[in-house]
């Protein structure tokens, strides 16, 4: 089987990337045996709980079972995600995994799949972003893996490349911004480029035909000697091509034009802030118009955008979060609105209806403190619920 190595700069558990893990994932054999690498956030306290969320994400989404943190030796699909690139370095190089990754890649054999902090590993050197931003070590880099040396690419890899994070500060460039970069890429060997991954966005190089093609919302950043190429997603090219461009190669891109329909065309997923944000906006309009219903919709459209992105590793500690607290402002905002509205208003069984919909699963999925809010809310505008073995019934206040 033709092997491929897929770089991700980030979203590889979210639903951006999905479409890009289901294209790998048919190229698999029948039974194919999947691992997932979880060293990189292996010295996390929650590391069982983003394990549990990425093989949910894994079987359900992409049809993979997949085993966590078994020896990847005859594997036929490696992952390895979010974390700190340094200790997933430290503890790849002790156990010998980043000989078998290399070996992987040289033999051409199997898929391989790096995203985030594991694709900064890719490269023959690794942003330490942890000590680097985190802790503020002086810019400097760690020897990487260097995966893209059998393939002929003298180059690092820097994920989360157009990151906007920062607001008021430069976070570019995996949260090093221009300064620090433009320093430390003067401290790589020469002739070497800088392979810059857009968020959201995935290289993926068939190691069988050499081509390459470049996925998702963002682009590929060929960074080299002060010139920038930048492939876009949909960009179809091959393997010599960005050889050239790495190596210093002028003019632009010999590219191919996107065909759709074809493996890895990936359709632009919305990120979940862009969901939420436009949750919001629907609300705030409903409200505007006194629509307690369309409020309501929208409230019901942000727990699916929640539940849609609940999987993702790199969201739990804030994107989701974010979006849960966004939730529990609007129901309490719904509960003020019905009891301004009146319980006698005609919409007022419309009203109810989604949100008694909307408390089930809630408490189906065990969340039961935000299902608890929602009915607090509601016996705030006047509608008091009760549980019986026959399901919830609601009254209003006379």
């Amino acid at each position: 089987m033709p092997g491929v190595l897929v770089l991700m700069g980030s979203g590889e558990t979210s639903p951006t990337m999905v479409e890009v893990h289901r294209a790998v994932a048919r190229t698999l054999r029948t039974g194919a045996r999947a691992v997932l690498l979880d060293t990189p956030y292996a010295f996390q306290e929650n590391r069982a709980d983003i394990s549990a969320r990425a093989c949910r994400y894994f079987a359900r989404s992409v049809g993979l079972d997949v085993e966590v943190g078994a020896a990847i030796t005859g594997a036929d699909w490696v992952f390895s995600g979010p974390g700190s690139p340094t200790y997933a370095l430290d503890q790849w190089a002790d156990s010998g995994v980043a000989g078998d990754l290399r070996a992987r890649v040289r033999a051409r054999e199997g898929v391989t799949v790096l995203a985030s902090a594991a694709a900064c590993t890719a490269g023959l050197a690794t942003v330490p972003v942890y000590e680097i931003y985190k802790v503020g070590a002086e810019p400097h880099w760690r020897e990487g893996i260097d995966l893209l040396e059998p393939l002929g690419l003298r180059a690092v890899l820097i994920p989360h490349f157009d990151n906007a994070e920062g607001g008021t500060h430069d976070t570019r460039y995996c949260y090093l911004g221009e300064r620090r970069l433009s320093r430390m890429e003067r401290e790589l060997p020469p002739g070497t480029a800088v392979l810059g991954l857009d968020e959201h966005t995935a290289l993926v190089i068939d190691l069988g035909d050499e081509s390459v093609r470049v996925a998702g919302r963002g682009g590929l950043t060929v960074r080299r000697s002060g010139s920038v190429t930048v492939l876009p997603a949909g960009t179809r090219t091959g393997l010599g091509e960005l050889r050239r461009l790495a190596e210093g190669g002028g003019g632009g891109p010999a590219v191919a034009p996107r065909v759709a329909g074809e493996p890895y065309d990936v359709p632009a997923e919305v990120t979940l802030e862009e969901s939420v944000r436009a949750c919001e906006e629907l609300f705030k309009a409903a409200v505007a118009r006194s629509d307690l219903v369309a409020a309501a919709q929208a409230v019901l459209d942000l727990e699916a955008e929640i539940v849609k992105w609940a999987a993702d590793t790199e969201e739990d500690s804030g994107g989701v979060e974010q979006a849960r607290e966004l939730m529990r402002l609007l129901i309490a905002r719904l509960g003020e609105l019905a009891a301004t509205a009146g319980h006698r208003s005609r919409s007022l069984p419309a009203l109810v209806d989604p949100l008694l919909a909307l408390r089930a699963q809630l408490r189906r999925d065990g969340r039961y403190d935000v299902a608890d809010t929602l009915r607090t809310a509601m016996a705030r505008g006047g509608v008091t619920i009760e549980d019986t073995p026959d399901g919830p019934r609601w009254t209003t206040a006379s």
